[in-house]
């Protein structure tokens, strides 16, 4: 599972999301993503992404019945790079109005998006909030989304973009060695392509 210079990556694999597009996603970027449920090799690969959409109690639960919950915690422990990518990045927080707990690696609730329009699904356009070596080069452009909860988290200070949907919606958190996004880069044409390369240069130098 070698990629673009030698990187390892892998997707966690929970028992349901959108884990294909996002692999062959990252195959356009010369990375060869192995999808695994086996917690030693999402413990100890160089990169380990969560991916997914839907209901995140029941992604949670295939986590923690495949061991790889622990196996996420042990590699941010240590330093290995862990990205979210949408209901991914809501596991990375501690509680979920959905249901249920997530994996607690930042401090913060998540919470149903309200807006006169939920979903939060389609275009829409990213703000900064300080610089990120994940966001490099996409402050002001539009990627899409697909959700109805957003994280809110306790310290403002892991907020790298926000969009706004009927009000300022957290998109991307960046906090050592973890990191995550709302929209979908697998579905957002060249600005999703230019997050990919961003998270493959993060995860080398993490």
């Amino acid at each position: 599972m070698t990629g673009s210079g030698g990187l390892r990556a892998v997707l966690a694999d929970y028992g349901a999301g959108n884990l294909r597009s996002v692999q062959s996603a990252l195959a356009r970027q010369g990375v060869e993503t192995t999808v695994t449920a086996d917690p030693a090799t999402v413990r100890e690969s160089a990169l380990a992404i969560i991916a997914g959409v839907g209901h995140a109690e029941s992604a949670m639960a295939g986590l923690v019945a495949r061991g790889l919950d622990e196996a996420i915690r042990e590699r941010a422990a240590s330093g290995r790079p862990v990205l979210g990518i949408c209901v991914g990045l809501q596991l990375l927080f501690e509680k979920h109005e959905e249901g249920g707990a997530g994996l607690g690696l930042l401090r913060g609730p998540v919470r149903r998006v309200v807006a006169p329009r939920v979903p939060h699904m389609g275009w829409n356009t990213l703000r900064l909030l300080r610089p990120s070596p994940l966001l490099a080069g996409l402050d002001g452009e539009d990627v899409y989304f697909a959700h109805s909860f957003a994280v809110a988290p306790s310290d403002r200070a892991v907020m790298a973009a926000e969009v706004d949907h009927g009000g300022l919606l957290c998109a991307a958190v960046d906090s050592g060695a973890v990191a995550g996004v709302q929209f979908h880069p697998e579905r957002s044409a060249r600005p999703g392509e230019r997050l990919l390369r961003n998270v493959l240069a993060w995860s080398r130098s993490a």
